[in-house]
């Protein structure tokens, strides 16, 4: 995570709650910083570690650190929420069927991957068991796409009109319309050529999230 990012989110979230703004203690010395709690936050997340092992490296204790953990996701939602936790406005989605189109896939709105999901969720365990269908049907995105609701798109392959987009994902998924899945094991070099595509352009979600 680059330095600004960092304290971008460390200047938010202090601005928003004074719980995360560095305080003295009982005894007059200086208590936990933000930069520690914020530090002992991303670990969690991006590695699903332990919170007892937050103690080694940011001293702070188990229950502290649950403590930060959840006012921290709290805070996210209501600082960022209006800007990045929402649906696409029209211009979010023209702007993606643009930036899509130009890498070979009309009417994709993005690519998805399970670890997007379990991000948000370290307390379901690790992706790739049965708690993905948890997390599917905690999401509001997912919601809609079960139904078979997603963006307009409107795009014409091989002749046939289309008007709707769709995610790019992987096998876990369900086998939805607007779910555009890899073809396994392709035999022939036109699907070959489809799944080397298909997973080039998931890797931009892949690497996003690798970030955080």
């Amino acid at each position: 995570m680059s330095r600004s990012f960092f304290l971008r989110i460390d200047n938010e979230v202090r601005a928003h709650d004074n719980y995360f703004m560095q305080r003295m203690d009982s005894c007059r010395f200086p208590g936990l910083s933000s930069f520690q709690k914020l530090t002992a936050i991303f670990r969690l997340l991006a590695y699903g570690s332990p919170v007892d092992a937050t103690d080694g490296y940011a001293k702070i204790g188990e229950s502290t650190c649950i403590e930060n953990l959840k006012r921290f996701c709290r805070e996210i939602v209501e600082i960022f929420s209006y800007q990045y936790l929402r649906s696409p406005t029209a211009n979010d989605i023209a702007m993606l069927l643009s930036v899509n189109a130009e890498k070979g896939f009309l009417g994709m709105l993005g690519g998805l991957d399970y670890y997007d999901l379990w991000i948000w969720h370290p307390y379901f365990g690790m992706p790739g068991t049965n708690n993905d269908i948890i997390l599917l049907e905690s999401s509001h995105l997912f919601s809609n796409l079960a139904q078979g609701i997603a963006p307009p798109a409107h795009y014409v392959i091989q002749g046939t009109k289309y008007n709707m987009g769709y995610y790019l994902a992987d096998s876990i998924y369900p086998k939805w319309s607007t779910l555009l899945q890899i073809i396994h094991k392709p035999t022939s070099p036109r699907k070959k050529c489809f799944a080397r595509q298909q997973e080039a352009c998931r890797k931009d979600v892949e690497r996003a999230f690798g970030v955080l």
